[in-house]
């Protein structure tokens, strides 16, 4: 699937997985998935993922094969089929009503739950795509559990593609829901504009971002999101490309922006600071105390890439500069 652009695909995303939405609508058909052995299970226990972390190696998604495990099936709240990969279907179950004592025999043989924004980078990418997927359709489960129309419980139908409102008199249908956001890059040509929200890390800038409105494009939500943080008005939005960002529920837009005006007023609201940085600014952020968005994010990326873009020679300097959210390798 990755032909399907001519960047480098971002974390979490083109993992290849066949979501194969044709066969959902037969009944019993998701019980079939669990019955074979071959079905490997995804693990998600309060939105944290179920993950192998040895000594010495990357970790890898620990997806356990359904006939060793079907025991787990009758302790989820929540099951979704996910997909297929090389004939081989891949179901989420959400653990979360086990308590955690619980957990520790399976944690003890095959591995352990772990914020998955701690190791993503790590993940080989159909694993970390998997991952992201699995928790994201997941949360949304979760907090679905009754009809926002009638207020009634709702059921998991469609192989958890689909809930349903158990009212007779109302049979309202939800679907899962992803909130398109809007990540943009503002530069000048020779400076890109980063700010920093309070509650950050110290030293921690960023792009700019924020949620689509409803009755709004796209480019109207990057000029509108970059003036009422920093006053900046911008031409020539331009679409870089996407991320699904599952922490909790976003698909994260990523676009580069020109500034048609530079001096900076600051919603003190919105940012604790906001500037503009040249290319050597920024392969120089370690020596001044700051740091460049987390690896796995589609901020580092839209960085680095306007970076390549106009200082190629300051790229390797600039992918060198840490991140306030290192990912953790023990």
């Amino acid at each position: 699937m990755t032909d399907l652009i001519d960047k480098r695909p971002n974390f979490y995303g083109f993992g290849g997985l066949d979501r194969s939405a044709h066969v959902r609508e037969r009944e019993g058909w998701l019980d079939e998935l669990l019955e074979r052995a071959d079905t490997r299970l995804v693990l998600v226990w309060r939105t944290r993922s179920f993950v192998l972390e040895v000594e010495d190696a990357a970790p890898r998604a620990a997806m356990l094969p359904a006939g060793e495990h079907r025991h787990l099936v009758a302790h989820a709240e929540s099951v979704a089929f996910l997909g297929e990969l090389d004939g081989i279907a891949h179901v989420a179950l959400d653990l979360s009503p086990v308590e955690e004592p619980d957990l520790q025999l399976l944690t003890a043989t095959h591995g352990g739950f772990t914020d998955l924004r701690r190791i993503g980078p790590l993940l080989e990418r159909f694993e970390g795509s998997l991952l992201a997927y699995a928790r994201g359709l997941l949360w949304w489960h979760q907090r679905h559990r009754f009809c926002g129309v009638c207020g009634h419980p709702t059921r998991s139908v469609k192989g958890g593609h689909q809930r349903s409102c158990t009212n007779e008199g109302c049979r309202a249908p939800h679907f899962p829901r992803t909130d398109p956001a809007v990540i943009m890059l503002v530069h000048d040509g020779e400076r890109c504009l980063l700010g920093r929200q309070k509650i950050w890390p110290d030293g921690m800038y960023s792009t700019l971002a924020g949620f689509v409105e409803p009755g709004e494009t796209l480019e109207e939500a990057v000029a509108r999101e970059v003036w009422e943080e920093s006053g900046i008005h911008v031409r020539m939005v331009r679409y870089h490309s996407s991320q699904p960002w599952p922490f909790p529920s976003s698909l994260m837009l990523g676009f580069h922006a020109e500034a048609k005006s530079f001096d900076i007023v600051r919603n003190d609201d919105e940012l604790g600071d906001a500037q503009w940085y040249t290319a050597e600014d920024l392969a120089n952020f370690a020596a001044m105390g700051k740091f460049l968005p987390r690896r796995d994010s589609i901020a580092r990326r839209l960085v680095q890439d306007w970076v390549e873009s106009v200082r190629p020679d300051l790229y390797d300097a600039v992918d060198a500069v840490p991140s306030a959210y290192p990912v953790r390798t023990t």
